[in-house]
């Protein structure tokens, strides 16, 4: 998603994030089943991705951020050897999907064996008018696929648990379609678990108070306490504090760019109309003291 497309909102300073150098190759302890990279935009937009690598060394993706970065994440994957085994998709919003529906048109060396997501009737997708025509684009290409090649799995109910080596996934919310006409593709982020013996990390994609109220009031409430929590939509205008202050966990993973963070326009910090300071207090007043912020960290790893 474009910055000015982000709540009509558009960016009149700040630098891009920039990567550390890293070592991909360096292994984990033996206690972890996973190691978790939460990327970082390079240009300064808004994003989610995260890319996992178990400890028998395959890959798997969530979401992926922009199609303008999709050539730094192909070079990415191409460092952890050019094949995904499970790519998950939180909604078609392009700046979760935008790398992928690009890398789809022209993926390279980059083989993808099962994609998973949770498809958009064609009244969903219509609700905004805005991301309809991309998302139609990418659902005719995983239509396109040779299911020989890349498996592409429709999520219609949460419940599915997937064990790849010692990553361990719990999908735990999919699309909603009662919320068509409340914060539409957001409400319909899928919400999904992932686990190892040594930590736990729930990734709420864009949801918002509905979709976030809805899963924690379902079987799967315990299923949201957690070690790291991505926080909804960036960290502003996402689930409600109530959902953030009943829910357990000690970190956060916060996918968001400078001007996100700081509420800044170019006015100054917390002079425009994002509510991420509203999340950030929120995490002050719950006693929140880890926090890794994507446009402060670079690229964070977490083993």
């Amino acid at each position: 998603m474009k910055r000015r497309d982000f709540l009509r909102i558009s960016l009149l300073g700040g630098a891009a994030a920039t990567l550390l150098p890293v070592d991909l190759s360096a292994k984990s302890s033996g206690k972890s089943g996973f190691t978790l990279w939460q990327i970082p935009s390079q240009i300064n937009t808004i994003g989610n991705s995260y890319v996992f690598r178990t400890d028998k060394g395959r890959v798997v993706v969530m979401d992926g951020g922009v199609k303008d970065e999709a050539m730094f994440l192909k070079g990415f994957l191409a460092a952890l050897g050019n094949e995904v085994e499970a790519w998950f998709l939180s909604h078609p919003h392009d700046d979760h999907m935008g790398a992928l529906n690009a890398i789809l048109e022209n993926p390279g060396e980059v083989k993808i064996k099962k994609i998973y997501h949770s498809r958009f009737s064609n009244a969903l997708s219509r609700s905004e008018q805005g991301s309809h025509p991309l998302t139609e684009i990418f659902y005719s290409r995983l239509d396109a696929l040779d299911p020989a090649v890349t498996e592409v799995i429709d999520l219609k109910e949460p419940g599915l648990e997937l064990k790849i080596d010692g990553l361990n996934l719990k999908i735990l919310g999919v699309t909603n379609e009662e919320f068509a006409h409340t914060n539409p593709y957001n409400n319909s982020s899928m919400i999904i678990r992932a686990w190892d013996r040594a930590k736990s990390i729930v990734f709420l994609g864009d949801a918002g108070i509905e979709c976030g109220d809805k899963v924690l009031n379902s079987a799967y409430r315990n299923d949201l306490d957690c070690d790291y929590l991505q926080m909804a939509h960036h960290g502003q205008q996402g689930c409600s504090e109530d959902f953030y202050k009943t829910i357990k966990f000690r970190a956060c993973l916060w996918p968001t760019p400078t001007w996100v963070w700081n509420n800044d326009q170019g006015q100054g910090t917390n002079t425009g109309n994002l509510k991420t300071f509203d999340t950030r207090r929120w995490m002050d007043e719950i006693g929140i003291t880890e926090h890794h912020v994507s446009t402060v960290d670079g690229l964070f790893r977490l083993d």
